[in-house]
């Protein structure tokens, strides 16, 4: 991807648009679709939308028995159990996927931690870098075969306008000198992008392409870890809990980018792209607010991709895909 084609395309949907709207007219019957997360907030829309438009939709959870209560009534869905933070987890649910599919057509990597306590797993890894990124990248890795066989995959993964607040911090990813809960955070969501950024540069041969995207501002349960008091001070929410902050999305809505990346012949062609707003994002410069949107340039830059990658490889031991 050249840096100039991270530029809007004049899609006809916008930040108000919802779930709905964008699959209104799709017919995604036969077509299948992993959703993480995919049974509370923004993957629970997502998982909806799926299914209302006819796809059979898997969803890995690390709860499966809170996931099958919230999926209950949603047809055309399925719970396994799984733990983006813990890799032969991950490796067991791409297994059970595998034997019970020969195609995946989409893979939503919706689940996310945020701005958590410091957190340990696996070698002694930071967590939200762990749960973020590793684990869904071990996923794609081990249902690329899947991916490829569909012929014409799409990969989606959110990340989030928490990018901004830093880059790849080569010289302490783990944060073993301090840990800052937030910079955590955003080099998660930095490598979210990048991720998908070269996923679509070794995938597009076998018509598998990557979007990273920014769901936008929504109150769901990506905030538990905060508290309420926390939550006021930034301007997001009363004292009773309830949304007064500008710009906030409702889950709908911020599920749309989403479902617009996975399902939109205006990206026939296209990928490795950062979008917002169900539109393709434009460059941000340094100094940008994190509200002005937009995505940084390190955030879509191949050669941070190509290590991010290489990086990724040798942590996770996941299966590499053919170059």
């Amino acid at each position: 991807m050249a840096i100039t084609d991270q530029q809007p395309l004049g899609s006809p949907f916008s930040a108000a648009t919802t779930t709905e709207d964008i699959v209104a007219g799709h017919d995604l019957f036969g077509r299948t679709a992993v959703v993480t997360g995919g049974y509370s907030g923004l993957g629970l829309e997502t998982t909806r939308a799926l299914t209302a438009a006819g796809a059979q939709v898997i969803v890995p959870a690390r709860r499966p028995d809170v996931a099958r209560a919230a999926l209950q009534e949603v047809k055309g869905s399925e719970v396994i159990p799984m733990d983006l933070a813990d890799l032969d987890s991950v490796r067991s649910a791409a297994a059970h996927i595998s034997d019970r599919l020969d195609r995946l057509d989409f893979l939503m990597g919706v689940a996310g931690v945020m701005a958590t306590r410091e957190r340990r797993v696996g070698p002694g890894w930071e967590g939200q870098l762990t749960a973020n990124h590793f684990g869904h990248f071990t996923l794609a890795c081990e249902l690329y075969p899947l991916l490829a066989a569909a012929g014409g995959a799409r990969v989606v993964v959110n990340s989030s306008a928490g990018h901004t607040l830093t880059g790849i911090r080569w010289h302490d990813p783990h944060f073993r000198t301090g840990y800052d809960k937030w910079l955590a955070y955003g080099q998660a969501k930095t490598a979210n992008a990048l991720f998908a950024l070269h996923l679509d540069a070794v995938g597009k041969g076998d018509g598998v392409r990557a979007f990273a995207l920014h769901p936008g501002k929504i109150i769901t349960g990506l905030q538990r870890e905060m508290t309420l008091q926390a939550q006021i001070d930034r301007g997001w929410v009363d004292e009773h809990g309830t949304v007064i902050g500008a710009g906030f999305k409702t889950p709908s809505q911020g599920a749309a980018t989403g479902l617009w990346a996975a399902t939109s012949p205006l990206l026939d062609g296209r990928g490795g792209l950062y979008l917002e707003d169900c539109d393709v994002a434009r460059v941000s410069a340094p100094d940008t607010p994190m509200d002005d949107g937009g995505v940084r340039a390190y955030a879509i830059d191949p050669d941070e991709a190509a290590r991010l990658w290489d990086m990724s490889l040798a942590a996770t031991g996941a299966t590499p895909l053919a170059r």
